[in-house]
């Protein structure tokens, strides 16, 4: 009886913890959710009234359809994503009307028309969520009757779905947020990550523990996913500091944190390959006791070096360039040490560290805006 007691009060101890840790989640979730929510409605109401009290239009449901399928549901919409969701409602709704005109009302025009929406939203984005809406939107148009007194008949309804997605242009491009925050987030995720993997190596090597090796292999191979968020984060801002006049002010700086992003990501590769290389060489005990303190030094060294190149993401002003140099500065230090001998290593796998740590410094240096050429000039030479 105690037994089951036990069980159940270590139960209910797990619910309360996964309930709360929900909680937390989802408030955190909704948090971040406020401005897309609020763009959305905003967009989609704004559509109808424009259609409504401006153009005269009876009932512009597919006004706000349109608008709130162009805009989406994302962190940071993309003007590229809306621009062309918005153009596929606008021709699935026509395409719709025009099928309506043609053969009239009934179920063979419906399934044509949701048969062609549905191939046009595959060929426009590869989630099944716009499939399923413009589907649903053209099987609207087809079956909804269309208001006796529309001045253009069934093409009313395509007038309104533009109507839609230049709401949803229009609120993309003018909302007041700034584009460098999301981007910057991610690339700082990256940073620390890069950082925690050094780190976990430096500390493999010094207690020769080839499982906390592959805990930091696993780590930098999960970089992976953040890496390619970085990269969508900064398209979607590039694409706003283009064209958009609230935000054309940040376009250099975003132009020099995709210079960082894409340096960063090339010294993760490497870091995978450094990673899973420390495994073996640790398994297989290459390294002298000498070597594998000062190997082992230098990525801590090197650690330090790419927290601060982490630190200078989290800068928007002066800050970014002063904690550039100084990790460049700091990368620098650790460059000039990174020859086998200096570091009393004389094995085949020591030395393949050693390689891949001094092309992980170059792509670092360059990450801080150093040109190549001046970055190899730190190294010694072979």
């Amino acid at each position: 009886m105690r037994t089951i007691f036990a069980y159940l009060r270590t139960a209910a101890r797990s619910t309360r913890s996964a309930a709360a840790n929900r909680a937390r989640a989802g408030a955190v979730r909704s948090w971040r959710s406020v401005l897309p929510a609020l763009q959305m409605a905003v967009a989609g109401v704004g559509a109808y009234v424009i259609s409504e009290q401006l153009l005269g239009h009876e009932t512009p449901l597919f006004a706000a359809v349109a608008a709130l399928i162009a805009m989406g549901f994302t962190k940071e919409p993309r003007l590229r994503k809306v621009v062309e969701v918005a153009i596929g409602c606008t021709l699935g709704v026509l395409l719709a009307d025009m099928l309506v005109l043609g053969l009239g009302g009934g179920v063979v025009t419906a399934l044509v028309a949701v048969f062609s929406a549905v191939m046009l939203a595959r060929f426009l984005d590869p989630g099944p969520l716009l499939a399923m809406q413009m589907g649903l939107q053209s099987l609207l148009v087809v079956m909804v009757p269309v208001p006796a007194d529309a001045v253009l008949g069934p093409f009313t309804r395509s007038i309104d779905a533009v109507v839609g997605g230049a709401t949803a242009l229009l609120i993309t491009l003018i909302t007041p947020k700034d584009p460098r925050g999301e981007p910057v987030r991610e690339m700082r995720e990256v940073a620390d990550q890069f950082t925690l993997a050094l780190r976990e190596t430096a500390a493999a090597l010094h207690t020769s523990d080839s499982r906390q090796a592959w805990h930091a292999l696993i780590r930098a191979r999960g970089l992976q996913s953040q890496v390619d968020e970085t990269s969508k984060a900064l398209s979607s801002a590039k694409e706003l500091t283009r064209y958009s006049p609230a935000h054309r002010r940040h376009r250099h700086y975003v132009r020099r944190i995709e210079h960082t992003a894409g340096k960063l990501d090339l010294a993760v590769r490497s870091l995978r390959l450094m990673t899973r290389r420390a495994v073996s060489t640790i398994d297989h005990a290459r390294l002298s006791d000498s070597g594998t303190v000062q190997l082992a030094t230098v990525l801590e060294q090197l650690a330090d070096a790419a927290g601060q190149l982490g630190q200078a993401t989290r800068e928007t002003g002066p800050g970014f360039d002063r904690w550039m140099n100084t990790a460049r500065d700091s990368l620098a230090a650790v460059a000039t040490r990174l020859h086998p001998q200096r570091l009393d290593i004389h094995d085949l796998e020591g030395e393949a560290l050693v390689l891949l740590a001094r092309t992980m410094v170059v792509d670092l240096l360059e990450a801080t805006g150093c040109e190549h050429d001046d970055a190899l000039t730190y190294l010694p030479a072979l």
